[in-house]
C-alpha cells in the first residue's frame, strides 16, 4: 500500500469504510484460522475418542502462550508503529518493526526449549490424566516445541503488516496457512499416520501450515518494506533506543492479558477435569465453538487499532472517537446475532465435534450433553467479552500500557477466576460454565469506566 493510500484510509476515508477496509481482511483471516482449528477438532472427533478431544483442549493453553508472545512484539510493536507513522517518524518506525521481529524469534526459541525439556511436568500441571497425556505429548511436540517459532513469527509479522496499512497481505498470509492446514489434516491423520496417531497427524499438518504461512509473510513483509516503514535489518533493530520502553509499555500488558486468559483456561481445565474427563472434553468443544463470534470481534478490534493509534498520535481525536464508536456498535451487533444462533443450535453445533457412532458411544453422548449445556450458558458472555476486548485494544492504541494492565488484572484476577471457583463450588459444572459471562460482565463495566476517564483526560483538546 503506497503512502498516499495509507493516508486516505487513516486520515480522509469515511470512518465506517476505513474500518471495513482494515477489519474485513482481518476478520476473514481470523475466521479461516478458526476454521482450521475447528477442523482439527472435527477430524479428531471422528475417532469418537473423548480422551483425544480432552488432550487437545489442554493444549489450547500452550497455543494461547504463542499468541501471548506474538502480542508482546506484534501488538506492542504494531501499536507503536502506527503511532510513529501518525507522528511522521518513519525511521523510528523501521527500528521498531525490526526489533519486534527479532525479539519474537528469540523469545519463541527460548520457550520452545523449556517446554521440550519439561514437557511432562507442564502437561500434568495443565490437567493431563494418564488417559490423555499420551495424546497431549504428540500435539505439544510438533505444535509447540518444534512449531512455536513459525507460529509466533507469523502472527507478529501479520500484526506489523496490518498496523502499517497492509491488512490484505497479513490476512492472505494467515488465511493461506489456515486453508493449507484444512487440506493437510485428513491426509496426515487418516492416510499417512497409523491408527491411534490421529492427534500427531493433526499436529504435523498444523506445523507444516504454519511454516508455509511464515515464509509467505516474510516475503510480503520484505515487499511491503519498499513503501512502508518496515525493516528486517538487524542493525535497525539495534537502534530501537527509547522506543523499546514504549513498545513494552503496550506489549507487556497485551501479552499479560493473554497470559492471564491462559491462567483462566488452566483453572477452567483443572476444575473441569476434577469433575471428569468428559466434562473437560465437553468444555473443550465449547471453547472452540464460542471462538466463532470472538474471531469476528477480535478482527474488528485489530482493524480498529491502527486507525485509532494513527489519529490519536496525529491529533485527530474526533475521528479516533468515531472509529471507537463504530467498532463498538459493529461488535455488539455481531454478539447479539451469535447469542441467538448458539442458543437455538447449541446441540447440533456441538455434535459436529464428536462422533456418536464410533468409539465409546455412551461417553460421546455424555460429552455432547455437557457441551450443549455449557455452550448455552457461555454464549451469553459474547457482548460483554467484546466490550472488554475493544476497550483493551483502544487503550493499547493510545499507548496506555498501565491502564491496559490494570484492566487485565481486574478483569481476570478480581472477577473471572474468583467467580469461576465460587460458582463451581455452589452449582457444580453449570456454575463453572457461568463463570465466564459473570466475570466478563463485571470486567466490562470496569473497562468502560476506565476508558471514559482516559478519553476525558487525553482528548480534552479535541475539537
Amino acid at each position: 500500500m503506497a503512502s498516499q493510500d495509507r493516508k486516505e484510509i487513516f486520515e480522509r476515508m469515511p470512518v465506517a469504510k476505513a474500518l471495513a477496509t482494515m477489519a474485513i481482511p482481518t476478520i476473514i483471516s481470523q475466521i479461516i484460522n478458526l476454521i482450521y482449528n475447528m477442523v482439527d477438532a472435527f477430524y479428531i472427533g471422528r475417532t469418537g475418542n473423548s480422551y483425544m478431544m480432552a488432550a487437545t483442549s489442554l493444549i489450547l493453553t500452550l497455543t494461547m502462550m504463542n499468541v501471548s508472545f506474538s502480542n508482546l512484539f506484534g501488538v506492542g510493536g504494531g501499536s507503536l508503529l502506527a503511532r510513529l507513522m501518525g507522528a511522521k517518524k518513519d525511521d523510528e518506525a523501521r527500528n521498531v518493526s525490526a526489533f519486534s521481529v527479532y525479539g519474537a524469534a528469540g523469545l519463541s526459541l527460548l520457550v520452545s526449549l523449556l517446554i521440550g525439556l519439561f514437557m511432562d511436568p507442564v502437561l500434568t500441571f495443565l490437567g493431563a490424566s494418564p488417559q490423555t497425556i499420551v495424546y497431549a505429548r504428540q500435539y505439544t511436540l510438533y505444535v509447540i516445541v518444534i512449531g512455536s517459532l513459525p507460529t509466533v513469527l507469523s502472527m507478529t509479522l501479520a500484526h506489523l503488516l496490518r498496523n502499517s496499512g497492509n491488512a490484505s497481505q497479513a490476512s492472505f498470509g494467515l488465511s493461506g496457512g489456515g486453508i493449507l492446514n484444512i487440506l493437510l489434516d485428513p491426509l496426515f491423520m487418516f492416510v499417512i499416520m497409523p491408527k491411534g496417531q490421529e492427534v500427531a497427524g493433526a499436529a504435523i499438518a498444523t506445523l507444516l501450515s504454519n511454516i508455509a504461512s511464515c515464509l509467505y509473510l516474510f516475503y510480503a513483509f520484505r515487499k511491503a518494506s519498499a513503501r512502508a516503514p518496515l525493516s528486517l535489518r538487524f542493525s535497525e533493530a539495534l537502534k530501537i533506543g527509547k522506543n523499546a520502553g514504549k513498545l513494552f509499555a503496550v506489549g507487556i500488558p497485551s501479552a499479560f492479558l493473554t497470559g492471564l486468559l491462559d491462567v483462566a483456561n488452566i483453572s477452567l481445565n483443572k476444575l473441569a477435569s476434577a469433575h471428569s474427563d468428559l466434562v473437560l472434553a465437553g468444555m473443550g468443544i465449547v471453547m472452540k465453538v464460542e471462538r466463532i463470534p470472538n474471531a469476528v470481534n477480535i478482527g474488528i478490534c485489530q482493524g480498529m487499532l491502527p486507525i485509532v493509534a494513527y489519529n490519536y498520535s496525529s491529533g485527530d481525536h474526533e475521528r479516533m472517537k468515531k472509529t471507537i464508536h463504530t467498532a463498538r456498535i459493529s461488535g455488539l451487533f455481531i454478539s447479539a446475532i451469535s447469542i441467538l444462533l448458539l442458543e437455538i443450535f447449541a446441540r447440533p453445533v456441538t455434535q459436529l465435534f464428536l462422533s456418536t457412532s464410533a468409539g465409546d458411544q455412551e461417553a460421546a453422548l455424555l460429552t455432547i450433553g455437557y457441551a450443549a449445556a455449557f455452550l448455552r450458558i457461555r454464549a451469553l458472555a459474547s457482548p460483554v467479552q467484546f466490550l472488554n476486548y475493544s476497550t483493551s485494544y483502544t487503550m493499547q492504541a493510545m499507548g496506555q500500557g498501565k491502564a491496559t494492565l490494570l484492566h487485565a488484572m481486574v478483569r481476570i484476577l478480581v472477577f473471572y477466576i474468583p467467580l469461576m471457583y465460587l460458582l463451581d463450588k455452589l452449582f457444580g459444572e453449570m456454575g463453572l460454565a457461568a463463570g465466564m459471562p459473570a466475570g466478563e460482565a463485571c470486567g466490562a463495566l470496569f473497562a468502560l469506566t476506565l476508558l471514559h476517564f482516559i478519553l476525558k483526560k487525553n482528548t480534552k483538546t479535541a475539537h
